[in-house]
């Protein structure tokens, strides 16, 4: 079988070749039909054959085994460690998948497919690249001599159906009244930071909170990569760029940050801070755009705050730390905290409110807390500050959601 996938390979890959100007003008799904017509003329038509046929075609036209992984909605991350292995994120758990590439050569011109018509290339003097595929999935691809067991390639999907809080209710992340009570400080302009690390989905819960900000309102989001998925009429998404092959033109976050602010934005959604733009970021929370919402690369809410702190120290601002927590402590309002549990769940840990400074150190209050001893995110009890400057109705609903 291996002999007479070989062998359809060349075929196919001649016929392209012999008529590479046709093809030019074809659609991809217009040449996948092409191709699998092609094929099913040379192989005797069998249910096993039109398996190998769809084998060769996925390889020489698409990205070859990923394919079926690209349209599998369990399927959210495609790790290639190498042309012989690949390990998937399936509803949460990580798992080696049963299939590989035929050849080293077959992964590298899977990843050309992916980064030629983005006007990027990977090659000896750019061994390293960050692309992104039609549907908005990411994808980051290493090769030799970078990458020293052969070229890697790994693939975020992009949801085509964002989740809600009620999803996230009813997959145990968040309670209820976790949910009422985080849609309530979204409405009510708290600034918002979701905390986690790698792959706990903070992105998804920040586009989560975002998606509750009323409508009418102008909203401007800056990400490094594209991700955020929101349905204001009033949005403008801003995305980083990279440097060119010259070594010109990036374009950070930091200076996306600084020229929203002439944006006119009643909020401004960070996709993550983790350099210098936090200091801007945080100067923007405090000066008229509250109601903002970022993310940080964290494991508790205290680290979340003195992460912000090194990164503001990062800009090379001369700042004392005294004033850099204050203008953290009047910046942040709320922090949520967000894990991943050894079974691949991905589950919000606390919900946590900055309460101010106590001398020189940063106060933190728990309003929600995951409990060992039920696994449930339950409230502690404790009244928000801010419920102090809200009308009596929003009041009553947030003390509903804490002390009740």
């Amino acid at each position: 079988m291996n002999e007479l996938k070989q062998q359809l390979q060349q075929q196919l890959r001649q016929h392209l070749d012999q008529r590479d100007a046709l093809m030019d003008e074809l659609s991809d799904e217009d040449l996948r039909d092409h191709a699998t017509r092609y094929l099913s003329a040379q192989a005797a038509a069998s249910e096993q054959h039109h398996h190998l046929i769809r084998e060769v075609v996925d390889e020489a036209i698409g990205l070859g085994p990923l394919e079926p992984l690209l349209g599998d909605e369990s399927v959210s991350e495609i790790m290639v460690n190498r042309f012989d292995q690949i390990f998937i994120e399936q509803s949460g758990r990580l798992q080696q998948a049963p299939i590989q590439f035929s050849s080293e050569q077959a992964l590298r011109r899977a990843i050309d497919r992916i980064v030629l018509p983005l006007g990027r290339h990977v090659d000896d003097a750019s061994p390293m690249v960050d692309a992104r595929l039609k549907d908005g999935s990411r994808v980051n691809a290493v090769i030799p001599p970078l990458a020293l067991k052969g070229s890697c390639l790994t693939i975020r999907k992009f949801a085509a159906k964002p989740l809600t809080l009620d999803d996230l209710i009813a997959s145990g992340s968040l309670s209820a009244a976790a949910a009422k009570f985080l849609i309530l400080a979204v409405q009510c302009r708290q600034n918002i930071i979701v905390s986690g690390g790698t792959g706990t989905g903070k992105t998804t819960l920040l586009n989560t909170l975002s998606s509750n900000i009323p409508a009418g309102e102008r909203v401007i989001t800056i990400e490094d990569a594209a991700e955020l998925q929101l349905g204001h009429e009033n949005l403008i998404s801003l995305e980083a760029r990279p440097k060119n092959q010259e070594g010109q033109g990036a374009v950070g976050i930091r200076e996306l940050v600084i020229n929203a602010l002439r944006m006119r934005p009643d909020r401004l959604v960070v996709g993550e801070c983790r350099g210098a733009e936090a200091l801007d970021m945080l100067q923007a929370m405090n000066t008229g755009h509250a109601g903002s919402l970022s993310t940080v690369h964290a494991n508790t809410a205290r680290d979340a705050l003195r992460r912000l702190e090194v990164m503001v120290l990062m800009g090379g601002i001369e700042l004392p730390v005294i004033a850099i927590r204050q203008q953290v402590a009047s910046a942040v309002d709320i922090i949520v905290q967000i894990a991943r549990l050894s079974n691949g769940r991905r589950v919000v840990m606390s919900i946590n409110e900055v309460t101010g400074l106590d001398g020189d150190t940063l106060q933190v209050a728990s309003l929600f807390e995951r409990t060992r001893q039920s696994g449930q995110l339950e409230s502690c009890q404790t009244l928000c500050q801010f419920a102090q400057q809200q009308d009596d109705q929003v009041q009553a609903q947030l003390m509903d959601c804490l002390v009740n």
